[in-house]
């Protein structure tokens, strides 16, 4: 298990989130991603402990807690979820049957943009 910490300060280091964990049991890795323009946090991280009992004790008493002047979102990481390759920006470039529409036969009544 991972433990998602959200609303963090963009001044947080990894041995900040070390010592604030540390109280609950001992921290096996923490992940603190930065933007990769700027180099600095994106205000959240990834904590993982020794045990399951380290973490849910962490989570319980440090979800909603003040620090660094933010209130903390703590809580179970998510599974990352796929996310579509190719920069079409959501959107079926094909038409998506009938009518024609982007690439679509121009003859037919397809959508011209």
């Amino acid at each position: 298990m991972s433990i998602y910490v959200g609303n963090l300060s963009y001044s947080v280091t990894q041995d900040d989130l070390n010592e604030v964990f540390g109280e609950y049991g001992t921290v096996k890795r923490v992940q603190v991603p930065t933007d990769r323009e700027t180099g600095k946090p994106r205000g959240f991280a990834f904590v993982e402990m020794n045990s399951d009992e380290e973490e849910e004790a962490a989570i319980a008493a440090l979800d909603g807690a003040e620090w660094m002047g933010r209130d903390l979102r703590v809580n179970k990481a998510k599974p990352r979820e796929e996310r579509p390759s190719g920069g079409s920006g959501g959107y079926n470039r094909s038409g998506g049957g009938g009518g024609g529409g982007w690439g679509g036969d121009r003859r037919g009544g397809g959508r011209r943009y």
